[in-house]
């Protein structure tokens, strides 16, 4: 079962790092990071109509983040099987003694 939640979470680090990538290379008003590597606004790698394209895969890929990021949250709290230590003290009882 460890090994299903690592690759599960490498798998999720995959994601987020796809999402800062899509993110990154979208045209912002400013002309985004494709200005930073003297790009035009008017050229195009992907065709005209990139900004659609990259605007509805953004969407997904932050869905999938987001599902993602739930279901290993609630998969780690299952997989602790209530075994927090608690903290051995407080600040008041420290400051009491």
């Amino acid at each position: 079962m460890g090994f299903l939640f690592y690759l599960s979470l490498n798998f999720f680090l995959l994601i987020a790092l796809v999402l800062c990538f899509v993110i990154l290379i979208q045209e912002s008003k400013s002309l985004g990071l494709g200005a930073s590597f003297g790009g035009d606004s008017g050229e195009s790698i992907f065709g005209t109509s990139t900004a659609d394209v990259l605007k509805k895969f953004t969407g997904w890929v932050a869905f999938a983040f987001l599902v993602g990021s739930i279901f290993l949250s609630i998969w780690s709290e299952s997989n602790s099987n209530g075994q927090m230590r608690p903290i051995p003290y407080t600040i008041e009882q420290e400051a009491g003694e």
